[in-house]
């Protein structure tokens, strides 16, 4: 039996902390992803039972398809078809913003009906994928010097500019866009090749007053410059919330103060799985964005730790490799995808205590979403990709 479906497996050339690892959280999200949404319609059965097809779903084909890119995946194919790659993925992204409607103020996904369930499909949420991959396959490993600055980055960088700008001010998905940015960024700094050393100088500067810029948005006087900008509403009502959640606490501060009540309900072991409160009281993303508020209030401090614990296993193993490698497309990859990482838990994490403006970014193999599973679950197969290939080349020189 195991010999017919071995395709579905990894051998010992593959990271088993990082594959059991991702197993894990794609089964505790999904055990959570069904105790939340009990509270989303709780006189329908149905919304609960579609709900949870479409994460099956969505994970079956994430896990196939990173199992197929652990298996095949290679630079060389990349290059070759990373023009279509990107063309299709920005076109998806364009026909989300054009022909279908917003969610929670973006644009950003493109819905379809299957057999009576809305199925959501988010484009945007592949070109953090896309974004590594082009600075990989144009930046890492050039040698070159006889060759200008321009020259060297001026593909990747309009690649990248291009996907941030849809992403940013024609889907309206600033979460997503300051991902993109983020990983973008951390990529670059990688990078060993000469020309670009004043550069990565200048994108920490960069960095640092892009910190400095929100630290003084959360402050005090951060409301009255907050109300200055020309930015949508909404996006003003979550600055504002972060900064204080019970200035409006009907309104924007709603679920931030219902996710600190969570938070506080949970203790060490928490209330018990399906007996949440706040997901029975109009708590609209519980399966999603606020999806770890509901798994402290029932899993406690244990629960929560659980999540970071495999968190910090596929982060350590992602770096330790990272060490490594000797390519710098590999080390782009593996780091790229750890930021990928870091970056959505970071925001988060942040956004449902409070701590920083909620910007709807998922809590990766946990939250309900079938785009950002199969996407990050993309990204772990490619890293598996160069641990295979580095751990393969070891064995040679044996």
């Amino acid at each position: 039996m195991k010999k017919k479906f071995s395709f579905l497996f990894l051998n010992d050339r593959y990271d088993r902390q990082i594959h059991f690892a991702v197993l894990f959280l794609t089964l505790f999200g999904l055990i959570m992803i069904t105790s939340a949404t009990m509270g989303q319609d709780a006189a329908n059965y149905m919304t609960l039972i579609k709900t949870i097809f479409k994460q099956i779903v969505f994970t079956v084909v994430g896990y196939i398809s990173m199992i197929f890119c652990a298996r095949f995946f290679s630079f060389k194919l990349c290059k070759q078809y990373l023009g279509v790659i990107i063309i299709v993925t920005m076109g998806l992204m364009l026909a989300a913003r054009l022909f279908f409607d917003d969610k929670f103020g973006a644009y950003a996904w493109i819905g379809v009906n299957v057999a009576g369930i809305d199925v959501s499909l988010q484009p945007s949420e592949f070109a953090k994928i896309i974004v590594m991959i082009i600075i990989a396959v144009y930046l890492g490993d050039i040698v070159r010097t006889d060759i200008s600055l321009k020259d060297l980055i001026k593909k990747p960088l309009f690649f990248v500019l291009a996907f941030v700008f849809i992403t940013a001010f024609l889907q309206k998905d600033m979460g997503t866009a300051i991902v993109l940015l983020g990983i973008s960024s951390i990529c670059f700094l990688i990078l060993k090749h000469p020309l670009l050393s004043k550069w990565q100088g200048y994108l920490l500067i960069a960095i640092g007053v892009g910190v400095l810029i929100v630290v003084i948005f959360l402050s005090p006087i951060g409301a009255t410059i907050v109300n200055m900008l020309p930015i949508d509403g909404y996006q003003k009502g979550r600055f504002l919330a972060a900064a204080n959640p019970f200035a409006d606490q009907y309104g924007d501060g709603y679920q931030i103060i219902k996710s600190m009540v969570s938070f506080s309900s949970g203790g060490m072991f928490g209330i018990g799985f399906g007996a949440s409160v706040q997901k029975y009281m109009n708590f609209s993303a519980a399966s999603s964005d606020f999806i770890l508020a509901i798994i402290v209030e029932e899993t406690g401090f244990v629960g929560f730790m659980s999540i970071f614990v495999a968190y910090g296993i596929i982060l350590k193993q992602l770096f330790k490799y990272a060490k490594l490698v000797p390519s710098e497309k590999d080390k782009v990859m593996l780091i790229g995808t750890a930021f990928y990482l870091v970056i959505h838990t970071f925001f988060n994490v942040g956004g449902v205590t409070g701590l920083i403006p909620l910007t709807g970014v998922p809590l990766l193999l946990i939250s309900a979403g079938g785009s950002s599973i199969m996407s990050f679950m993309i990204s772990i197969g490619i890293t598996q990709s160069i641990i295979h290939r580095y751990k393969k080349s070891i064995e040679k020189e044996y």
